[in-house]
């Protein structure tokens, strides 16, 4: 029998000043024949938590990252994956934010997290557009070149991968 957790979930697509992208490398500590990924950002919300509050709190936890500017909720998703043995089923809101940068110094990893996270670094939209690494959200290099340009969504923009494409190569 496999446990399936739901949950909302919020998540951020970070900028620095030079429109770089961070990323976080992770594994899944429980599977080693997934292959590894980069990721944005981000994890569960609590009750009645709104989402751009549960997006910083998340990208302080995750990044350490000090001083960032949040944004709108540019992107949903519904994802279904299976991570570290468990199967879950998120909602998640996508922000948008901005900062001058900053080292990558988690200041609360859960401990799923700190198994599973390898590092993280900051891209150039040309990097990740290059790399054939997989990334969560699964569709990001689809919809990341509009917020590089600016162009930011009236309403929130639904990047829910396909069945094929998975959630999170599940």
């Amino acid at each position: 029998m496999t446990f399936t957790l739901r949950r909302p979930a919020a998540r951020c697509v970070l900028f620095d000043r030079e429109n770089r992208i961070f990323l976080i490398s992770a594994e899944d500590p429980i599977d080693p024949y997934k292959p590894d990924w980069w990721e944005i950002p981000g994890g569960g919300m609590g009750w009645n938590e709104e989402s751009g509050h549960a997006a910083l709190r998340e990208l302080h936890e995750e990044t350490g990252i000090p001083n960032v500017e949040m944004g709108p909720c540019v992107w949903v998703q519904q994802t279904d994956y299976t991570f570290a043995g468990y199967h879950f089923e998120s909602d998640d809101r996508i922000h948008i934010a901005w900062c001058d940068g900053g080292e990558y110094d988690p200041q609360g990893l859960e401990a799923l997290e700190a198994a599973a996270f390898k590092g993280a670094k900051w891209w150039t939209l040309d990097e990740l557009l290059a790399s054939q690494e997989p990334t969560v959200p699964v569709r990001l290099r689809e919809f990341l070149p509009d917020l590089v340009a600016g162009k930011i969504p009236d309403e929130p923009i639904d990047i829910t991968p396909s069945r094929e494409e998975g959630g999170r190569f599940s």
